[in-house]
């Protein structure tokens, strides 16, 4: 069960466009015996062009400031790669067996490195000891990080539209008033295989497209990054986006296990640590009903939002509240009494059912009282011929098979995409200077927005202390709850769109609230919702609350 990864960051993450975008900045650009970072990276390997230019650290800096909240912040910036190797590789002896991530015994060594790409932000004049650093990444997997960078924390901000499509170029792209470098310095990651890195060996997806290859890479990559910036001692947060979550749990931990690092605080946006919790194929696992009780709170928002409900209420939030104790309640009672519920408890569901969703009440009789998230998407406005969004279910456009059960593409995601690569595309090039360098072949690197690698990535996971070989697809909650217990002081933070039918807000309070942790860490734990979606940051709004939200976390939780 995990086609429906698919569906998630990196299906919605696959455009590429290019356009000009007239933005400025002052760039220093090192020169090319410099740009392979530290003088202690070993000598440039024999191969030429492509292959050597990334199988060595590179690094291009410039500078440049943002305004935010009315105070300016001058930084340098930095966009570069690193190069990663496959877990457990030793540089003393590189032809040691490394550890088989998926199955726990060794194995000959996997010929494979990722140069993985990354775009920082220092903020000048500031003291390491004092000022925080934070990691920051989206999903997919498999996706690049250009959606958190242009559109909730990096200096620039692409201007989209709120709930509709975004015209074609050009593309506005604004001083961002809600960049966190107010608060803290920024690096932005890209996954293996995405932006301008690449990985590289006949072994590489192996050693990188799987979650825990992934995040022992991302674990790698944040280490030698405080190595080389000489930010060991610095406040330290890691900030993932929906894969990102998944990521951020087994980091975290890994961080504090393999390599002594302890964190301030872990970020989550659009949670999913149990992927049985997802409500995208639910069906495939009969007799498990609680995605559908996750989901519910999910789908009377959007019904409320698009004004589907037959008794409209004028405020969401009591309204949620009311269907969430029915969720809990008298909704799991029905779902768990299975074939044996009375046809009299079945209408009265049914109704029920139809009073918070806008559902047809025959529509859910034929459901069995159980509408996975495309069936809702398809369904809710399908008397218009409309498909709602999944990530974000403000969004609607038309459906490409309108007697389809599910939706072929998702409205948000078709709505956004093109302004996004647009506008990254040509900030990096002309702005931070990265992406045109005659090293690499003729000059030119495709930054890749996605890797293509879902029909390649092994889901399987082993967790903190378990015996034998991986197994299963991801549930990362003792991940979180390991690095929760290694380290008491711990804090993590949650943000939640209502409107987001890829991970449901109730079910990450529901993976928040069992959490394999003692009661008393609980408190360690920090809640937030927003009128918005997947990508909170898409309604203006709500990212002015995030930033606002995670600005006082930062703050709170390293003084």
């Amino acid at each position: 069960m995990i086609g429906f990864v698919m569906e998630w960051d990196c299906f919605v993450k696959r455009f590429s466009l290019s356009v000009a975008i007239a933005l400025s900045a002052s760039v220093a650009i090192l020169p090319a015996s410099s740009r392979a970072a530290s003088p202690s990276t070993p000598e440039a390997p024999a191969e030429k062009g492509a292959a050597a230019f990334l199988s060595r650290p590179q690094r291009v800096s410039s500078e440049g400031s943002v305004t935010v909240r009315g105070h300016t912040v001058a930084y340098t910036a930095e966009a570069g790669t690193l190069v990663i190797h496959p877990d457990g590789w030793d540089a003393a002896n590189p032809a040691a067996p490394a550890p088989d991530m998926a199955g726990g015994e060794d194995h000959k060594p996997l010929d494979a490195k990722a140069a993985m790409f990354y775009v920082a932000y220092f903020k000048k004049g500031a003291a390491a000891e004092t000022r925080p650093i934070t990691f920051v990444y989206n999903g997919g997997p498999g996706s690049a990080t250009i959606w958190l960078h242009m559109g909730a924390f990096g200096p620039k901000r692409v201007v989209t539209a709120d709930d509709v499509h975004t015209p074609a170029a050009p593309y506005d792209v604004v001083n961002n008033d809600d960049s966190l470098l107010d608060v803290t310095d920024l690096v932005f990651i890209d996954a293996p295989g995405t932006g301008f890195g690449r990985v590289i060996g006949k072994d590489g997806a192996k050693a990188f497209y799987g979650t825990d290859p992934d995040a022992a890479a991302f674990t790698d990559f944040i280490a030698e990054f405080l190595a080389r910036h000489g930010r060991f001692n610095s406040p330290k947060y890691l900030f993932g986006e929906s894969y990102g979550t998944t990521r951020s749990a087994i980091v975290a931990d890994r961080l504090s296990s393999h390599k002594g690092i302890d964190l301030n605080g872990v970020i989550l946006l659009s949670q999913i640590l149990d992927y049985a919790n997802s409500p995208d194929r639910p069906q495939m696992n009969p007799s498990v009903d609680q995605p559908y009780v996750l989901a519910l709170p999910s789908y009377a928002a959007t019904a409320w939002y698009h004004h589907k409900l037959p008794d409209q209420p004028e405020a969401l939030e009591p309204f949620l509240r009311e269907v969430e104790q029915f969720a809990q309640g008298g909704y799991t009672r029905a779902l768990q009494e299975g074939t044996t519920i009375s046809d009299a408890d079945f209408d009265a569901v049914a109704q029920t059912l139809h009073r918070y969703t806008g559902l047809p009440v025959a529509y859910l009789k034929r459901a069995d009282l159980r509408v996975n998230g495309g069936e809702f998407e398809k369904t809710l406005m399908g008397d218009k011929a409309l498909d709602t969004g999944r990530l974000d279910s403000r969004f609607s456009g038309p459906s490409l098979d309108p007697l389809g059960q599910r939706p072929f593409y998702d409205p948000q995601s078709a709505a956004m995409e093109s302004a996004y690569v647009a506008a990254f595309n040509d900030y990096v090039r002309r702005v931070l200077h990265f992406g045109n360098d005659p090293a690499f072949d003729d000059g030119y690197e495709e930054y890749k927005v996605s890797a293509g690698n879902i029909g390649l990535w092994t889901f399987l996971h082993k967790q903190p202390d378990q015996m034998g070989r991986a197994r299963g697809e991801p549930n990362v909650l003792p991940d979180l709850a390991d690095a929760m217990k290694r380290n008491p002081a711990l804090q993590i933070m949650l943000n939640q769109g209502y409107f987001d039918l890829g991970t449901p807000y109730f079910e990450g309070i529901y993976e928040m609230r069992h959490l394999p942790i003692p009661r008393d860490l609980a408190k360690n734990i920090e809640i937030r919702q927003y009128k918005s979606g997947h990508m909170v940051y898409a309604h203006p709004q709500a990212l002015h609350e995030l930033h606002d939200n995670v600005a006082a976390f930062i703050e709170r939780t390293h003084k």
